[in-house]
């Protein structure tokens, strides 16, 4: 080190001595030329810098106001390149008017070495730092593809650009400008000087931001939704900084001892893996950013199949973490391939390596099938079961799609699956024959369950029973809500939900077939005239067509007459006939008017009565005295009760004379 300090003091030495020199006008000429390149080159690149910051921060504006989903997400896919744009061109331009700058300045028509090396080296330096910039974006947040925030943007930024600006300036510009005014030795230097303390500023921005990357590396490993990765972004994020340190001495030293081959093997190898990380780490930011509020499904669309948007929805998480296995195992091979390790072009081109990757294509093509069959499948079913368009499902169409439905979905992830595994190239032979002989066993084994879908599936052929029908089977009583290829859900009276297989379902007794009728056994007095009790029974049967209940009632009353003769009432007996299920409303309606019309003709409907009386030593029972009922505040009292009446004097024992013989 000391001898490198040495050769560039010497080579500064000789370019002062030259300055000095009053007779070297080829010195001052190319000093004059150099100072004025840049600041031409430097000057109109601030003013185009100052000229496009107005038009980034618009497209910065412009996609804030865009929001989320997928409409704001391509929104920002167009901003990002052209912001990208802009940078570019402003680098561009600027190093375009240092050309013609160069071309008019001294002997018209040439350009200088050192006019040469400026621009070379402004275009590659300024370019660079332009993609960063584009990358990192840190004056425009809405734009910043990566997932960084303010502050670490702004800090990251200046690092890398003074990096950038060190290197690429002290390589391409001011190392050649002292070969050429100095030594060789003292560019060497130069170049050793500037790469060290790159490696000191890069080692201080590492330690400065540690907590920060720690922090930033903990923030993507909680949206991760496998254990092992998380595990692995914990790891990474207490050692990163370790790891990023030892990589620049490593760089520095493959610079130091092969600066041709080994350099520039380790620094295409991290750009390739830079661009390799930055475009994965983009995808899924673009790809978390468009599924976060989940997909909208034009309103049209939803009025005729009301849960495609929740079914759609319900995938996103299963899709998102395929595609983020897909992306990692993709950046893993991006990154072997980059440093070497394994030659991924080469190994896709022989036949294993092809043969392998279209298997894995098609197996997941086939998978991406299935769910999108599956999908349509299920949505066709849910468009045919609504009653807001086409024609009214029946209850059977109900009960059939939805049996349809839970085979199809059964029948095609069986399909799904077996041609998921020959296309990987898994003999599915031996799966089926083995499928076959543990069917075959659990057939033996499970009796109750063949039992179960052999017993649904005839009580469906017989159409036995439908969802909505009010049913009595395994003795249960209510409304069937769902039905499977094994088992009944049905829902009683008090909302308890019981799941019924069809194994212990020996007789259904359905209450929604073709009609049902209302029995009603009315009770009269005995001393109530039979034909007017029927007549009252016809008018109040009369009043009930007249009501909401009249559309729903299927010929006359049948009047049975009289069914008993009771303790205190004689029992009469009438049907309603209404259509399917409509006979419990039209029954209570009913039983409402005729109490109505039976208290208007003065019919007396009995109930039983009891008299209790109290009694004892050989007297005469007492009558029971009833309680008053409770009076109100400020209510007169009741007069007081009368007292009872004496009791009967007690006949006189036996032998005994009255007291006026006596």
């Amino acid at each position: 080190m000391v001898k490198h300090l040495g050769a560039l003091f010497a080579g500064l030495g000789q370019v002062l001595n030259r300055a000095d020199a009053a007779d070297d006008a080829v010195f001052w000429r190319a000093m004059l030329s150099v100072g004025l390149m840049i600041g031409v080159v430097v000057g109109g690149f601030a003013l185009l810098r100052l000229l496009t910051a107005p038009l980034l921060a618009m497209l910065d504006r412009r996609a804030a106001r865009a929001g989320s989903g997928l409409g704001a997400v391509a929104l920002r896919v167009a901003l990002i390149p052209a912001a990208l744009l802009i940078e570019v061109a402003a680098v561009v331009l600027a190093w375009a008017g240092g050309y013609f700058f160069a071309l008019f300045y001294g002997q018209t028509g040439a350009i200088a070495v050192h006019q040469t090396l400026i621009l070379n080296a402004f275009l590659a330096v300024e370019g660079g730092k332009a993609v960063v910039r584009a990358l990192l974006m840190p004056r425009q947040p809405s734009l910043r593809p990566l997932p960084l925030g303010d502050e670490g943007a702004r800090a990251w930024s200046f690092w890398l650009s003074r990096a950038a600006s060190i290197i690429g300036y002290t390589l391409m510009l001011l190392a050649p400008l002292l070969n050429s005014f100095a030594s060789a030795a003292a560019a060497q230097s130069l170049r050793l000087l500037a790469m060290l303390l790159t490696l000191v500023l890069g080692i201080l921005a590492v330690l400065r931001h540690r907590r920060a990357g720690r922090a930033w590396i903990e923030a993507r490993r909680d949206r991760r939704g496998l254990r092992a990765m998380g595990q692995a972004w914990t790891a990474l994020g207490h050692v990163w900084h370790l790891l990023a340190i030892l990589y620049m001495v490593a760089l520095f030293l493959a610079w130091v001892t092969n600066p041709r081959e080994a350099l520039f093997f380790m620094l295409r190898a991290t750009a390739q893996s830079l661009a390799v990380i930055a475009a994965a780490t983009l995808i899924l930011h673009l790809m978390r950013r468009a599924l976060a509020r989940g997909i909208a499904v034009p309103e049209s669309l939803t009025e005729r199949l009301p849960l495609l948007e929740r079914r759609l929805n319900t995938m996103i998480p299963a899709i998102l973490k395929v595609l983020r296995i897909a992306v990692l195992v993709a950046v893993a091979l991006g990154l072997l391939w980059a440093w070497k390790l394994f030659d991924l072009p080469r190994w896709l081109s022989t036949a294993g390596g092809g043969r392998f990757a279209g298997a894995i294509l098609s197996a997941g093509l086939i998978l991406l099938a299935g769910m999108l069959l599956h999908l349509a499948m299920t949505s066709w079913v849910e468009y045919r079961l609504n009653p807001n368009y086409g024609t009214v499902p029946t209850p059977r169409e109900r009960t059939l799609l939805a049996l349809f439905r839970n085979a199809a979905s059964i029948a095609l992830v069986v399909m799904v699956t077996m041609l998921a595994l020959s296309e990987i190239g898994v003999n599915i032979g031996p799966l089926l024959a083995g499928a076959g002989v543990v069917g075959l066993a659990i057939g033996f084994g499970a009796q109750k369950l063949v039992q179960d879908i052999i017993t649904g599936v005839f009580i469906q052929l017989e159409n036995a029973l439908n969802e909505g029908d009010v049913v009595a089977a395994g003795g249960v009583s209510g409304v069937v809500e769902r039905l499977t290829i094994r088992s009944l859900s049905i829902r009683d009276g008090t909302g308890t939900l019981h799941l019924v297989p069809f194994s212990s379902v020996t007789t259904v007794a359905n209450m929604m077939k073709d009609f049902g009728f209302h029995v009603a056994d009315i009770g009269v007095s005995y001393r109530e005239s039979i034909p007017a009790v029927k007549a009252a029974l016809q008018e109040a049967f009369a009043r009930l067509k007249e009501t909401e209940h009249g559309p729903n009632i299927l010929g006359d009353l049948d009047m049975q007459g009289i069914t008993s003769f009771g303790e205190s009432a004689i029992m009469m007996r009438v049907r309603v006939k209404t259509l399917a299920g409509k006979h419990w409303g039209a029954g209570r309606a009913y039983s409402e008017i005729v109490k109505d019309v039976f208290e208007e003709r003065g019919i007396e409907m009995p109930y039983p009565q009891r008299t209790v009386s109290w009694g004892g030593d050989g007297q005469p029972p007492l009558p029971a005295k009833l309680l008053e009922p409770p009076r109100a505040a400020g209510a007169p009292a009741a007069p007081p009760a009368a007292p009872p009446p004496a009791p009967p004097p007690a006949p006189p024992p036996s032998g005994a004379k009255p007291a006026a013989e006596s």
